[in-house]
Formats: C-alpha cells, structure tokens, sequence
C-alpha cells in the first residue's frame, strides 16, 4: 500500500534516527494490520519515520525507529536480546548514493513495497523520494520486517531489519547444547534475511 503522509517531512538527517523497544502506540499517518499466522502485527507510519506492533498468545512486542525527542538511544548496528518470552534481533544500515542512484533506488523500493499485500509505503510532501516503507511476513516461526528511510537532501537510506521468534529447541542432531536462539549473523556489517527458495511464499527481497 502506497500513501501520501499529510504532514511535513520532519526527519531531517539519518543521525537523527533512535531506536527503542516497549514503547506505547504513537501517533500514526497511516497504519497497516496484518494476520500472519496467529500473530497480529500492526505497521505505523509515524510523521517521524516508524513503529512496529507485534501480539501473539506469547505476549507482545513493540519497536520503535524515529526521531524521538528526549531519547538517549542512537540508532544502533545491530541488537539481538530476550524480550519475555522472544528472541529479538535487528540491524540497521545507511547508504550513501548519489542523487541519479538515488533516485533509481528509490523508485526500485517504493514499487516493491506499495505493490506487496504486506507492505506500507509514505511518501512526505515536497520530495516523491522523501518515504518511509516497511515490508513483514512469517517464516519459519518467526516475524520478519524490513524498513527504509528516506533522505534524499543528504542522498542518505537508512535499512533495518527486524526477527522476532520464540526460543524453540534445537534440532535432534544438535541435541546437548541447550535451546537454540535465532542464529546470529556473523561478518562484516549487518547481513539480509536471508533468502529461502523452493520452500513456501517468497521471502523478502534482500535489499
């Protein structure tokens, strides 16, 4: 789903960004709920960029990126902790582009995202590159969303991507080592969600 956000475009620089998990519903420009098999998730498009919001028998989870007044919490490179019952895990990147490229990329995201019966897209006035887009779905167990953030003043992309599951047992060949946590990523720099093929709906496209 593809909006135009009634609002002016307040985010101003990627740094401006924060993160922060449990916080309360804020005010929404545009929202998208969603069933993914048992689990409720609601995306918010916030005149500040976005939030997320996971029920599930388990319990809840709530995220939170955005300029956040007050908040002591930069947008961190990686986060993987316990949340009750889950296993949480996100990362974040920036891209610098130049403004052709920029363009491109834009166009290339938006599309995918406002053509997807899972995705949410705004766009903020004065600028057609100047969005938020977030893009969910259930695999394997857990709840997966991807997010980008637009700059284009600054030709700055802000990517994040959030795993949300619960910690099951490991395999009966890995037997001996304790429950299995989602799997970290190991590398340089934050990976994608990794791409499955041949098995189910399509995952979302590494971006």
């Amino acid at each position: 789903m593809l909006t135009t956000l009634t609002t002016s475009y307040t985010d101003t620089r990627a740094a401006d960004l924060a993160w922060a998990l449990g916080r309360e519903p804020l005010p929404a420009l545009a929202t998208l709920d969603l069933e993914l098999a048992g689990a409720k998730l609601q995306m918010r498009l916030l005149g500040a960029s976005h939030q997320v919001l996971l029920e599930e028998e388990r319990g809840g989870c709530s995220e939170t990126v955005a300029c956040i007044p007050g908040s002591s919490t930069p947008l961190p490179l990686g986060v993987a902790k316990r949340v009750g019952d889950w296993e949480y895990e996100f990362a974040a990147r920036v891209e610098f582009l130049p403004p052709g490229s920029f363009a491109g990329r834009a166009q290339e995201l938006l599309a995918l995202v406002s053509d997807h019966p899972q995705g949410l897209a705004g766009v903020f006035p004065g600028s057609p590159y100047a969005f938020t887009a977030m893009l969910a779905q259930r695999r394997e167990g857990q709840v997966h969303w991807r997010t980008w953030h637009a700059y284009p003043q600054d030709g700055q992309l802000v990517a994040t991507r959030t795993r949300v599951g619960v910690r099951v047992p490991a395999p009966a060949a890995e037997t001996g080592q304790g429950p299995a946590p989602i799997a970290a990523e190991t590398g340089q720099g934050p990976a994608p969600i990794a791409t499955q093929t041949g098995q189910g709906p399509a995952p979302i496209a590494a971006r």
